[in-house]
């Protein structure tokens, strides 16, 4: 019984610091960006995210490109 992967979809997740708290810790949020090519390269990926973020008056702290396999089990 083997088990094979196969692509199913990716997501971008963009981490972005809205503000400061009054202790001085960073509030930040996320945004995820769904139906992102399962094949695009790294590079082209975290270059759209901080393309995204030119536009807007937050800081982005981290980017996240998530792929999601399926499981097939082929008998």
């Amino acid at each position: 019984m083997a088990v094979v992967s196969a692509p199913s979809s990716a997501a971008l997740v963009l981490v972005y610091q809205t503000g400061v708290s009054p202790a001085g810790a960073p509030l930040t949020r996320q945004r995820t960006l769904n139906n992102i090519d399962y094949n695009g390269s790294d590079q082209a990926v975290f270059d759209a995210a901080h393309s995204i973020f030119s536009l807007s008056e937050y800081t982005l702290l981290d980017v996240y490109f998530r792929r999601t396999d399926e499981l097939i089990n082929e008998e």
